[in-house]
Parts: C-alpha cells; sequence; structure tokens
C-alpha cells in the first residue's frame, strides 16, 4: 500500500484494501481531509483531498510494529500548504488493522493542533 501510496498509484493501492475498509484521519475541521472515509473509493478521495491542499515534500517510514492483525506504522512527513505557503513538518502513527491480507481499517494520528493552525494561517 505505502508504495502504490508513494508512486501515486491509486488503482494498485485499491487492491490492497477491503470493500469496506474504512480510514479514520483523527483531527479538526481546519485540517480539509480530517474525517473518516469508507470504501476504497472514498479511500482515494481522502488522498487526493491531501494532494489538493498540500504538495508532498517528503515522506519517510521509520518503522513497523506487527502483531495479530495491527500493523502499527511510524513516520514522518512535510506538507507546503497551497494556500499560504506554511510547511506543515510532522510525525504520525497509522494504526491498519489487515484481515486475509487487506486493510480492513486505518486510525492515523498526527499533530493536528500544529496542522489546524498551519491552515488557518
Amino acid at each position: 500500500m505505502l508504495g502504490a501510496f508513494g508512486s501515486g498509484n491509486m488503482e494498485e493501492l485499491k487492491t490492497t484494501l477491503s470493500a469496506d475498509s474504512t480510514w479514520v484521519y483523527h483531527g479538526p475541521k481546519e485540517v480539509p481531509y480530517a474525517g473518516t472515509y469508507v470504501g476504497k473509493d472514498e479511500v482515494v478521495r481522502f488522498i487526493g483531498t491531501i494532494i489538493q491542499h498540500t504538495n508532498i515534500e517528503g515522506f519517510e517510514v521509520h518503522g513497523f510494529v506487527a502483531e495479530g492483525d495491527k500493523v502499527v506504522v511510524l513516520g514522518r512527513e512535510k506538507q507546503r500548504i497551497k494556500k499560504n505557503g506554511q510547511l506543515l513538518d510532522q510525525q504520525w502513527v497509522m494504526v491498519y488493522t489487515v484481515s486475509n491480507g487487506l486493510i480492513t481499517h486505518l486510525d492515523e494520528f498526527a499533530d493536528t493542533a500544529n496542522a489546524a493552525k498551519l491552515f488557518s494561517a
């Protein structure tokens, strides 16, 4: 999934998701892509909303922790906010649930208080 995301191949990314995959980006309304997205097309819309509002200047995966059906991914990203040029440089944690080799759920956590401040600037 991360390889497909990095290359921008949304059709390949969809093959890693269950039909009812649910992705949740936890954050306030000031972060334009915060919310819950259900289904493959909604996940692609989530990623499209990020790209619509930011230029991704860096995306790094720092590690994985897997236990049972959970995979925790630790990383960092840099996004340039298109409307004001502010740089959002933050670490994040993504918690995936996987069943039968497909992603059924994602919870993403980041410094959304700072992101909200930068998007509002």
